[in-house]
């Protein structure tokens, strides 16, 4: 009998130490990797939370990762119906006399707007995009006007464009959280132009060019966005990876080298990855809860978010998220759809993750005169 309940003990005590051990290792999270880098960053998609931060608002000079934004507002020229893909723009020599890289337009010569974005998104190239911003524009001075009013909608606070290549300007300035701001954009409100930051090389006038970005040869679940340098910035890289359908967005810059700024960003990026899982915790339009109406022709109202709620935590603890729903108190009809009848809060270990209204997912007309009088009464002697 001894011996039965020491051997049962001795199970008892390796199942619970089993299970200490598997809860420890789904919750640590050691501290991100140190890389030799101005500034740095690693955010989810989706969600928005920063996973790795160092010195992210602190103003840097972009360099050519200014061609995510003249990219950004060529897109939604082409969205708004106001260029074409095939519209065919005639170079001018200014753009044609741009210093730095090159996709080697010529002078006189026309090209397609396509083939100009491809030359500013894989070539990095001055000339594609000073053809571009005289086209769209008229002149590069006005597009960086439009330049800088796509950012102030973006949120992008602590970013100035004085031109559309990234060449130094004491007033040409961003931070890294901007830029992720901006690739987060890019990818979300124009997919079809992003998809050409994935293309690793191209051909323009029997020239191979090849994608600067060393992330697309390296890692095969990177697909974009855009690298820079100048002798000031450093060597940048603003880039995006997406693995088992959870996608993070880095910016890396003042590396030292092309290497450098390649392997920075491949050691954070991987450290997003292994700790952190990304969740739709409520989809737009969708029931988080029910709950009573008075006065009303429905007994009760479905409460929800009016945007997808994506929380970014450490990998196997979503099922320790804490929700807590608060609807109003006595609810009455008429209720109209999208009215806020409720507050959602979540949270993990005490910690606030996010706070939502919730508002109505129908509307709810009054009830007959018989069910208001009814429930008016109810409510007097609750």
């Amino acid at each position: 009998m001894n011996k039965l309940f020491q051997s049962a003990a001795i199970i008892l005590f390796a199942s619970t130490l089993f299970i200490l051990q598997t809860a420890a290792a789904a919750t640590a999270v050691p501290a991100p990797p140190k890389v030799n880098a101005a500034a740095y960053l690693v955010s989810d998609f989706d969600s928005g939370e920063l996973l790795v931060a160092e010195n992210v608002d602190v103003k840097i000079e972009p360099a050519s990762l200014t061609k995510i934004m003249t990219v950004y507002v060529v897109a939604a020229e082409l969205a708004a119906g106001n260029i074409k893909l095939d519209d065919q723009v005639l170079v001018s020599e200014a753009a044609w006399r741009m210093e730095g890289s090159r996709m080697f337009i010529e002078v006189g010569k026309q090209i397609s707007v396509h083939d100009l974005l491809l030359g500013a998104i894989i070539q990095s190239g001055n000339d594609a995009s000073v053809a571009l911003a005289e086209h769209v524009a008229g002149s590069e001075e006005v597009f960086a006007g439009l330049m800088n009013q796509h950012a102030e909608r973006l949120g992008m606070k602590n970013t100035h464009f004085m031109n559309s290549t990234g060449l130094p300007h004491e007033e040409h300035y961003t931070t890294a959280r901007d830029m992720a701001l901006l690739g987060a954009a890019l990818i979300q409100d124009f997919p079809d132009i992003y998809a050409m930051h994935s293309m690793k090389e191209f051909t323009y006038n029997n020239i191979r060019q090849i994608n600067r970005n060393r992330m697309l040869w390296w890692d095969e679940t990177a697909d974009g966005i855009k690298t820079g340098h100048t002798e000031n910035a450093g060597f940048c890289l603003v880039a995006s990876a997406v693995r088992e359908g959870m996608r993070l967005i880095s910016v890396v810059v003042g590396a030292e080298s092309d290497n450098a700024r390649a392997k920075a960003t491949q050691s954070i990026l991987n450290y997003g990855f292994r700790f952190f899982e990304t969740r739709r915790v409520y989809p737009a339009g969708g029931e988080v809860s029910a709950v009573k109406v008075w006065k009303g022709a429905s007994e009760q109202l479905r409460l929800g978010v009016a945007q997808d709620l994506y929380l970014t935590i450490p990998r196997g603890r979503f099922d320790e998220l804490d929700a807590v729903i608060t609807p109003e108190e006595a609810i009455a009809a008429p209720i109209e759809k999208g009215a806020v009848k409720g507050s959602l809060r979540i949270s993990l270990d005490g910690k606030l993750l996010a706070e939502r209204p919730l508002q109505a997912l129908e509307g709810v007309p009054e009830g007959s005169l018989f069910k208001r009088l009814q429930d008016e009464f109810r409510l007097l002697i609750e």
